[in-house]
């Protein structure tokens, strides 16, 4: 419901996420022990919700891999503490998966100056959430928006921008119910209900989000070929942590020591997929490359040409 209140805009918000929780209606008497076992108790909830929803995130993924095999991107558009997750979440693939920068983007309202401080009603504005999609956004892309309520405008606004250049859209909301659903290819409504604080979505509804956002990304990279059985193996190895663990990765795939992996990495330029296609198969370097190559990177396709 919108009012007027001092000449600017009121929206009295019905999400599950502003009920109050029974659980926590004593929550300033408590013991300090009692707070975090609340706050607990309730967290624990919040992977039965995700769980629910795992046909969804799966449709989302399968958008996801699609588009970005036919050479578009993957944008995630949110506000406040859902947009924050989708940035935190587009900074963490290129490190971990050796991922093209520009496979994925994040939008956030108010931009990123809104990472670390709010922007005041970036989130109401629904023209320029579409704007900015206008200006990014290409048909085969698939848009992904974050807004726990369901509603925020900016979000909605750039999914409405985008639908209307037949781009694939998603929305990952707290509101199961959320009229919005409608509007999109696929509705990722988690059930995570009241917080613990009641309409502080930074809560379980943020938590579930990032879960979400963990499955939904991780599985993209999974299908793309960026992890060989449970192992990351397009890693970029940036300090002598990451060099350790691709030295353990490839002990791990293929059996071979610790000094055969070495030499192997090094006559592969530091490249782990080329070293693990070359000491699993028994092949040479440039067979081992030429294979990758020819399997658009894939490391059991590659296998299965040697």
């Amino acid at each position: 419901m919108t009012a007027e209140a001092d000449g600017r805009a009121v929206v009295r918000v019905g999400s599950p996420t502003e009920r109050r929780n029974p659980d926590s209606v004593e929550l300033d008497l408590m013991s300090t022990r009692d707070v975090v076992r609340v706050i607990n108790d309730a967290d624990r909830t919040v992977p039965t919700a995700v769980a629910a929803v795992l046909d969804e995130i799966a449709a989302a993924v399968d958008l996801a891999v699609a588009a970005i095999r036919s050479g578009q991107r993957v944008h995630y558009f949110g506000a406040g503490t859902s947009g924050r997750l989708g940035v935190l979440d587009v900074a963490e693939l290129p490190p971990t998966f050796n991922s093209p920068a520009d496979w994925f983007c994040a939008h956030l309202a108010g931009g990123t100056d809104a990472v670390f401080r709010p922007v005041e009603d970036a989130e109401d504005d629904e023209s320029g959430g579409a704007q900015e999609a206008a200006e990014c956004v290409r048909a085969g892309d698939l848009v992904v928006g974050l807004a726990a309520s369901g509603r925020t405008p900016y979000v909605l606004g750039a999914l409405r921008s985008s639908r209307a250049v037949s781009a694939g859209t998603v929305l990952i909301s707290a509101d199961p119910g959320a009229v919005a659903a409608a509007e999109v290819d696929v509705f990722i409504g988690v059930d995570t209900g009241p917080e613990v604080v009641t309409g502080s979505t930074r809560m379980k509804a943020a938590t579930a989000q990032k879960l979400v956002l963990n499955a939904f990304s991780t599985a993209v990279m999974v299908r793309l070929g960026r992890v060989y059985s449970n192992l990351m193996i397009d890693m970029v190895a940036t300090n002598a942590k990451l060099r350790g663990r691709m030295i353990s990765i490839l002990e791990e795939a293929t059996g071979h020591g610790e000094e055969a992996c070495r030499r192997a990495l090094a006559d592969a330029d530091g490249d782990l997929k080329v070293a693990l296609v070359a000491l699993v198969s028994g092949a040479s370097v440039a067979e081992a490359r030429t294979a990758l190559a020819s399997s658009a990177g894939q490391v059991r396709g590659a296998l299965a040409l040697l």
